[in-house]
């Protein structure tokens, strides 16, 4: 991976972390958060009542603990974060059984506190303390595998060179979590994890492990926890660009073969790896084709449709393409919406077929001309007809006359996509083909011999079956 793509993404991390995205982690986070916090200004008249159920919760000085909750509890319902600090760290250092919302209040002042400070001394003590808090809610309150990720989280933003760590924490706390992990815990992961491979610390395939592990818990959130989206997409788009430089056809086969092999027919399964084969451009795997090939059978539209064409074509399967191709024409017509240029390209792909792959002279213009209802002002059909029309020349006449006039109607092809064409890159095309077979057109002598003269109507025989004017080279 090269460094500055690695820094640009985690410059993007650190913009969506400041802007709020991932401030909390996740949405049971903030709500957790918000919750605590509501409950804070009713310290004071549950407090006696604590005391009496679970004395051992507030320390050896339980009133002295109430009081001080009281204080903390106050100021931080009133966003006075100075006066809270004081009267919390008693009872963070105290009391620390005492309630949950010392080490969720406490990572927010101390982080405030942190905001405020200048010194680097005085701020690294300050970090100190909040990996400490982590420890001290883990040891009173579990949960360790969702605080160890709100530690990895704030240890990213503070201590951002700490990578090895990063790893670690966030390893660990994914591991516990499984599917309930945090967006931002799959992301701070997955970039320690680039981060190591390019310090030689971690093998190119424990990247690709490491991907599809965040692409599983983030799929499952997105569809089961749609209302956490905000965090999880941002997660999604950031893991993806940092796999990008990994995303290797073998690597991204070696991924996803062994579960295809298990769900063939999982319809979320198959969008994924036809859209990261895609956007990797590894067509050409039999993963993607096989893949492509179920999601079609199971959902199929004309852009499915017209891709199994093109796949079916590259393999040499032309007929097959073909009928690819005219179902995604049928399911073109079913959209409401104007799809002229789909099937523009959908009937010239057809043309391109059925005359350079089979031979079939009449079915190809017939695409062609299909192509030119659809699109009169492109010219590349007719070019294409003006081509047929100029390969078939020698086979379609019986002497030296008959053999060239199908060079007239090649040339009236190639003139009408000349004054058709909006592309002057077509324009130019065609008249090089004007240029290129006037040169065999009959001459003056060969046309009198056989008793024509110029400008006599004349109608080209064979499969061409087309009337143009006499006129020399």
């Amino acid at each position: 991976m090269k460094p500055n793509f690695l820094r640009i993404i985690t410059v993007t991390f650190a913009l969506l972390f400041a802007g709020g995205i991932f401030q909390a982690g996740a949405a049971n986070t903030s709500a957790e958060a918000l919750n605590m916090e509501a409950s804070s200004s009713h310290t004071a008249d549950m407090s006696a009542h604590l005391m009496q159920d679970e004395p051992g919760r507030f320390g050896e000085d339980s009133a002295q603990c109430v009081r001080n909750w009281s204080l903390y509890a106050e100021y931080y319902r009133q966003r006075n974060f100075e006066m809270a600090y004081e009267p919390w760290k008693w009872m963070f250092l105290n009391c620390p059984a005492a309630t949950q919302n010392i080490y969720i209040h406490g990572a927010n002042l101390l982080r405030n506190r942190y905001a405020q400070e200048t010194d680097p001394q005085a701020r690294e003590g300050i970090v100190d303390t909040l990996m400490m808090l982590y420890n001290q809610r883990i040891e009173y309150f579990g949960r360790e595998g969702f605080v160890l990720g709100r530690k990895a989280a704030d240890l990213y933003q503070f201590r951002p060179d700490s990578v090895q760590r990063h790893y670690e924490l966030s390893e660990k706390s994914i591991e516990k979590e499984g599917l309930g992990s945090q967006a931002d815990v799959l992301l701070i992961n997955f970039q320690a994890a680039t981060n190591l491979y390019e310090a030689g610390m971690i093998e190119g395939p424990k990247i690709v492990e490491k991907f599809s592990r965040a692409s599983d818990i983030i799929d499952y959130n997105l569809e089961n926890n749609p209302q956490d989206s905000i965090y999880f997409n941002p997660a999604k788009e950031n893991i993806e660009a940092l796999f990008e430089p990994f995303a290797s056809c073998d690597n991204l086969v070696a991924l996803f073969e062994d579960r295809f092999q298990e769900n063939p027919n999982d319809p979320d399964l198959l969008e994924r790896i036809t859209s990261m084969l895609d956007d990797s451009g590894c067509r050409d795997t039999e993963l993607f084709y096989q893949a492509s090939k179920n999601y079609h059978e199971l959902n199929p539209k004309a852009e499915s449709a017209f891709l199994m064409g093109r796949l079916e074509n590259d393999r040499g399967n032309h007929g097959q393409a073909i009928t690819y191709l005219q179902q995604a024409i049928e399911l073109y017509k079913e959209k409401e919406e104007d799809v002229t240029s789909e099937k523009f390209r959908t009937y010239l792909l057809m043309a391109n077929i059925s005359y350079r792959d089979r031979n079939r002279m009449p079915e190809a213009r017939n695409f062609a001309r299909k192509a030119e209802e659809v699109n009169p002002n492109d010219g590349r059909p007719n070019i294409l007809i003006g081509e047929m029309y100029a390969a078939s020349a020698e086979d379609c006449g019986d002497d030296d006359f008959t053999k060239k006039v199908a060079y007239w109607v090649a040339v009236d092809e190639f003139i009408k996509a000349r004054d058709a064409a909006e592309d002057p890159t077509v324009e130019e095309r065609a008249r090089e083909l004007i240029r290129t077979y006037r040169q065999y057109f009959p001459d003056n002598e060969l046309i009198f011999f056989h008793g024509y003269s110029e400008g006599d109507s004349y109608r080209v025989q064979c499969w061409i079956n087309q009337t143009t004017r006499v006129r020399p080279r």
